[in-house]
């Protein structure tokens, strides 16, 4: 190797420098949104936050949803459902959205194409100070 050779630089994710103390409400208010018999991935609703969120950010916070949210509506980005089996049956999400019509297929994946809801981005975006 030459003394010439250069490191690509890789794009980092943005630091939020001020905390969100409205994130959560944020993600609730976006899932509240989503029509029975659809579904949003976790990496939708972190695009629709904005710059600095993540997927697993998001699912981290479902794991605190309150009643009034249809926490059941949000999936991973390959149509499953991933719970992680954390003080649920396995199978119950994916009960549930079979309930409001969401079809799977023997492997436990749904069309994306045919049950996601696109959501308007600007309606969810933080206000700027």
């Amino acid at each position: 190797m030459s003394g010439n050779h250069r490191l690509k630089s890789v794009p980092l994710l943005k630091k939020i420098t001020k905390p969100d103390r409205l994130y959560r409400e944020r993600v609730y208010r976006i899932v509240r949104r989503i029509p029975r018999g659809r579904v949003m991935t976790y990496g939708q609703i972190a695009y629709m936050l904005g710059e600095g969120y993540t997927p697993r950010t998001v699912g981290f916070v479902m794991h605190g949803s309150d009643d009034q949210t249809p926490w059941h509506r949000v999936i991973n980005s390959q149509g499953r459902c991933s719970t992680m089996r954390i003080a649920l049956p396995s199978d119950k999400q994916q009960r549930m959205l079979e309930h409001e019509g969401v079809k799977f297929d023997a492997s436990g994946r749904c069309d994306l194409e045919r049950y996601i809801w696109k959501a308007r981005r600007t309606a969810t975006k933080r206000k700027q100070s």
